[in-house]
């Protein structure tokens, strides 16, 4: 199967996902040092809303569009413009993939790297940061990219892992790159997105996550579906390692005002809580 993220660019995964990502780039500007994000998955940069796939689907209408149409929630600034940073006005017609998010956030001082497989996406990616010199495109396997870039040279930073979750083994390679990471690098910021479809293979990702051995994981769920069926996206979570001072009371007070405004049925619901303590 050939993931296209353009079917389902700005959807309520997206919204929570690039929430969460603004939140802990935004903490790393709390030092004047550099640092380095690492985007394992990281597709176009952009999406085009306007396009055919993107209308086909319409998910964006359910996720971004209706957030930009509601009174702002002040945690949100930031991340909604990284959004309005690529279009004109009060016009909603790209969405930014991470990249673009990560960029929007990076100082003078410090880079991203952006790793992609896919020949033609990672093409895209590097026509859409030609010429920026704080951006490193590659079209390469993300899960090797990790050994190959970190330790990065800054010492600070953010890893996404974001795979398309195409096979049912992309759990356990995500998984298993993420603890191998933190042995090459265990004080930067790590954060895992995963589907939930259904509770089963969420609850084999957390016990597996528990048996690494890995401290502080912060683990962070948001459905605005109930999970009564395993035949759609109900809802996704973001796994957290080594997360910045006080992001789980941001999240626990965010997280539900945002479910309020994304909520597609009563049975919706949102978490903040901690998988392994310090």
């Amino acid at each position: 199967m050939n993931y296209r993220h353009i079917f389902h660019a700005g959807n309520f995964a997206d919204v929570f996902k690039h929430v969460v990502i603004s939140l802990l780039l935004k903490s790393l500007h709390r030092k004047d040092t550099p640092f380095c994000y690492l985007d394992t998955h990281a597709g176009v940069g952009r999406y085009d809303l306007s396009s055919a796939a993107a209308q086909k689907t319409g998910e964006y209408r359910d996720g971004i569009k209706r957030l930009l149409n509601v009174q702002p929630i002040p945690e949100l600034a930031d991340y909604l413009a990284a959004v309005r940073a690529l279009n004109d006005a009060d016009t909603l017609r790209y969405y930014p993939g991470s990249p673009r998010i990560a960029r929007f956030f990076l100082r003078p001082q410090d880079r991203a790297i952006l790793l992609e497989l896919q020949p033609e996406e990672c093409t895209q990616l590097k026509t859409e940061f030609a010429g920026d010199r704080q951006v490193i495109v590659q079209e390469q396997d993300g899960y090797a990219g990790l050994k190959a870039y970190l330790p990065p040279k800054e010492r600070r930073g953010l890893v996404l892992i974001d795979p398309p979750y195409e096979s049912d083994q992309e759990f356990d390679q995500a998984i298993e790159a993420m603890r191998l990471a933190h042995v090459r690098w265990d004080s930067g910021i790590y954060a895992l997105w995963y589907p939930i479809k259904s509770r089963s293979p969420v609850e084999r990702l957390h016990r597996r996550l528990v048996a690494t051995g890995i401290r502080k994981i912060l683990l962070a769920e948001f459905s605005p579906w109930p999970e009564d069926t395993a035949f759609r996206l109900n809802g996704c979570g973001m796994v957290v390692i080594n997360p910045p001072w006080k992001l789980d009371e941001t999240l626990q007070s965010l997280l539900p005002a945002l479910l309020e405004i994304l909520r597609q049925h009563p049975a919706g619901r949102a978490t903040t809580s901690w998988l392994v303590p310090e």
